[in-house]
């Protein structure tokens, strides 16, 4: 980074490091996460299935409202560059509205609007695809697929996986997380859910995923002259996912069963726009498409949190856009420099012929080499629309 970039685009990096300053309270999922998983749960099952559980969430720790105010007072049109203004102008709408959304959680359609406006919700497109996806025979995966191993061992895999990466990381376990395992990028942590059991596919999955992604695109985003590629560009969720995804793929260790589960996913984002209650939404997943219950709560829970949550649906499509990006022989490294999208490379060249940006430090290692041995897999994810 040389100071005559620093000097030529002074106003760009003091927005930027105010943005930075104020975009670590805004950590969503902290909050969207309710604290109650287990006792709703069991309520839950006892009532065989039919009283919505009710959930209680963590207590917002700043003022929204002065929050917003703050992101709105940055004069962006000290930014000569107009790519670069219009880019921090959307960041900051972005922001904007996951404000909104911590703002609203627990408040029922008032978090739901607002998550549907940072987020969107699956097209009629989106639905078919997973439909296709559903259609197709089960496959036998086998012993590898069978739950045995406790969170502690778990985090002892992920400890020596982690170590392939040139960078430290810490793991800690929680019971007020709704996946199985998440990385939380302002903290530089990989969370574990501490009365999960994990299968030997479930910790490759998840190594390849939160690490081999994850945490390298939230490393090469802090290594970067700007923090915008390491708090997110806008919309970086469907492309971040995407890539996670991909690296289960070329690693060899996606299955008919976790493609299954991210057409599920959309099934019930689905389910959220035709007003669907918890109960609801467990039923079609459980009753119609034959979801193990324990996997049905699962998908519904994250789809229902906060009062409807439809982020879930862009796994698939971003798996979709990532793997046409790979198949046709694109560099991958640009997608890992930090929190970015698909449709912001142009951003991101531009940016480092300028010296604003620098090529990724860290490299998914899964993407050297393709391991995938299943047809039907690339059958699937060809075809999808």
């Amino acid at each position: 980074m040389n100071t005559q970039s620093i000097d030529t685009y002074a106003a760009l990096f003091e927005i930027d490091q105010n943005l930075d300053r104020l975009v670590h309270n805004i950590e969503l999922l902290n909050y969207l996460n309710p604290l109650n998983i287990e006792q709703e749960k069991r309520r839950f099952f006892a009532s065989k299935y039919s009283e919505n559980p009710t959930f209680n969430y963590r207590k917002i720790k700043f003022s929204p409202f002065k929050l917003q105010r703050l992101f709105f007072n940055q004069r962006l049109e000290r930014i000569e560059d107009d790519d670069f203004r219009r880019l921090y102008r959307d960041i900051i709408y972005e922001y904007s509205g996951l404000i909104e959304c911590i703002e609203t959680i627990g408040k029922g359609k008032q978090f739901y609007y607002n998550s549907l406006k940072v987020f969107g919700t699956p097209k009629e497109r989106d639905v078919d695809n997973a439909r296709f996806i559903l259609h197709f025979e089960d496959e036998n995966e086998g012993d590898k697929m069978i739950d045995k191993y406790s969170a502690s061992e778990a985090q002892s895999y992920f400890e020596e996986y982690g170590k392939r990466y040139d960078f430290d990381f810490s793991i800690k376990q929680s019971t007020h997380i709704s996946a199985a395992a998440m990385v939380l990028n302002a903290t530089n942590s990989l969370v574990l859910k501490k009365n999960n059991r994990f299968s030997d596919n479930q910790l490759k999955v998840l190594a390849n995923h939160e690490i081999g992604v994850h945490l390298v695109t939230t490393h090469n985003g802090k290594s970067q002259p700007l923090k915008i590629f390491s708090n997110g560009f806008v919309n970086n969720t469907e492309t971040q996912e995407g890539l996670a995804v991909l690296s289960e793929y070329v690693s060899g260790n996606l299955t008919m069963q976790r493609l299954k589960q991210l057409a599920h996913r959309v099934i019930a984002a689905d389910s959220l726009i035709k007003g669907y209650s918890f109960v609801d939404t467990f039923d079609l997943l459980f009753n119609q498409y034959k979801v193990d219950r324990d996997k049905a709560w699962q998908i519904t829970l994250r789809v229902h949190r906060g009062g409807g949550f439809t982020k879930d649906f862009l796994y698939l499509t971003g798996l979709k856009k990532v793997y046409d990006y790979y198949q046709n022989k694109k560099d991958l490294s640009l997608l890992l420099t930090g929190k970015v999208t698909l449709e912001d490379l142009p951003i991101i060249n531009k940016l480092m012929k300028k010296g604003l940006a620098i090529p990724s430090a860290h490299i998914t290692d899964s993407y050297t080499t393709n391991l995938n041995k299943n047809a039907k897999l690339d059958f699937i994810l060809s075809n999808l629309k």
